[in-house]
């Protein structure tokens, strides 16, 4: 996957997402489901399917005419109270020091200090090693 697919429109890291990173039933990526058997949650996500954002250069939130939305906002402040990650903190990292920079900061923020495996931002362990990180 190239790193234009790995990051959503809102800045979440498709990498550290539980849907993206399981075995079973392993989703796409929001940037890489198009058809009707894919998740209820991206089929009704109105961020990647949001139309004005769609007009953006980039492709991201931030640079819509209507950024922050109520539903960026609502998704930034349930993943910042539950998971201790913010959507519009991702998509100012976005902006200011580019897509590459922020995949790579990334990878090393969300890596397992024990077994170096990939982490899900919606576990408080590791899914490799059991590990807890949180």
């Amino acid at each position: 996957m190239n790193q234009n697919e790995i990051i959503a429109p809102c800045g979440m890291n498709c990498q550290l997402c539980y849907g993206y990173v399981r075995k079973k039933n392993r989703c796409n990526g929001c940037l890489r489901m198009n058809n009707a058997n894919e998740p209820d949650v991206w089929r009704k996500c109105s961020i990647v399917h949001c139309e004005d954002r769609a007009k953006t250069a980039s492709g991201f939130c931030y640079e819509c005419t209507r950024y922050p939305c109520r539903r960026l906002k609502d998704l930034d402040k349930r993943y910042t109270t539950k998971y201790g990650m913010s959507m519009l903190d991702n998509l100012l990292f976005i902006k200011e020091k580019g897509l590459e920079e922020f995949v790579r900061a990334e990878q090393e923020k969300w890596k397992c200090r024990n077994c170096g495996a990939g982490l899900s931002v919606h576990r408080d362990f590791c899914l490799q090693c059991g590990n807890k990180y949180r």
